[in-house]
Parts: C-alpha cells; sequence; structure tokens
C-alpha cells in the first residue's frame, strides 16, 4: 500500500479518493425527487376519480329528476386515463451521396419532444388532453323494473357519454325493508 501511494502521489490519491466518494454519493437517488414523482403521480389519479366522481353525481342528479327513475345510484368505469398530447419536433435533413454514377439520398427525421420552462423545470408542451374513454355504466334505479324507465335511461346515459346501448345496464334498486 505505501508503495503505491509513493508511485501515485498523495495529492492524486486524495484527488482519487474524493472523486470515488462523490461518485457514490451522487448514485444514490434522490429521495425528494422519488416523492415529487409520486405525489404527481397520486395528484394525477385522485384527479381521474374526482372527474368520475363528479360525473356520477351529476348523472344522478340529472336521473333522480326523470319520472319513475325515484333514488339513483351510478357506477362508471373507463377504459383509459386522461392522455395529453405533446408537440413533436421532427427536423427533416436530407443527404445526397455519390459514389462513381450513382447518387444515394437518405433522409433523418428523428423526432423529438418539444419542451418549455415551467417553475424553472423544462416540461414537455402539451397541444391538448384528451379526456379518459368511458368503458360503462351501470344505474341502479327505483324504477328499474320498468322497461319504459330503463330505456328512457340507457338513451338519456348514451346521448350524455357517446357509449354504445349494450355497455349501459340499468338495475332495479332492493326495497329498504
Amino acid at each position: 500500500m505505501k508503495k503505491l501511494l509513493e508511485q501515485i502521489g498523495i495529492r492524486k490519491a486524495i484527488l482519487l479518493l474524493l472523486a470515488s466518494v462523490c461518485l457514490i454519493i451522487l448514485s444514490f437517488p434522490h429521495s425528494s425527487d422519488e416523492k415529487t414523482d409520486r405525489k404527481e403521480e397520486t395528484t394525477e389519479m385522485e384527479s381521474e376519480n374526482t372527474d368520475v366522481e363528479a360525473l356520477e353525481k351529476r348523472l344522478v342528479q340529472t336521473l333522480s329528476k326523470v319520472d319513475g327513475v325515484g333514488k339513483v345510484k351510478v357506477m362508471i368505469t373507463l377504459k383509459s386515463s386522461k392522455e395529453a398530447v405533446l408537440n413533436k419536433d421532427t427536423p427533416y435533413e436530407e443527404e445526397e451521396e455519390k459514389s462513381g454514377d450513382s447518387t444515394r439520398k437518405s433522409v433523418n427525421s428523428e423526432e423529438e419532444t418539444v419542451l418549455i420552462e415551467e417553475d424553472g423545470k423544462s416540461v414537455p408542451y402539451v397541444i391538448k388532453e384528451l379526456e379518459p374513454e368511458i368503458e360503462g355504466v351501470v344505474i341502479i334505479a327505483q324504477g328499474g323494473a320498468n322497461a319504459s324507465v330503463q330505456k328512457d335511461i340507457t338513451e338519456a346515459v348514451t346521448a350524455l357519454f357517446n357509449v354504445q346501448a349494450n355497455k349501459v345496464k340499468v338495475l332495479k334498486m332492493e326495497d329498504d325493508s
């Protein structure tokens, strides 16, 4: 060990030691970044749940006012989550390569996401957000046994949410006896 220190020199050995410690420290993930990512993910999921709950609440308020429906409970399921459409930059480069009598053209077009500065961070530029698609709707209503009421509810839901009638199920609410 002494021989190695004499060959390298004490200054270089100390610098190597400091560089090694810095690399080790930098290789550990920063917990504050992970917490922020988790917090954003949780907030996004809560936002989607809140959106669905708001839709369900509005549908309950609307259907409960329809003649013959009575008390109503609603469950809406989603096919997908909210989706952000990002702005992409696609630079177009054309190169000509000549060899002898022939000419060969090649085109480079790599897509890159456009970033903007927001709160000191670079974030993707969102063009638009696509709302989640509704997979199905279940309605439990006091008047759910009546075929006419079932038809009215199904037509209302298909008109409001643009879902097929076979994705809407109307059931009779059990009596509270």
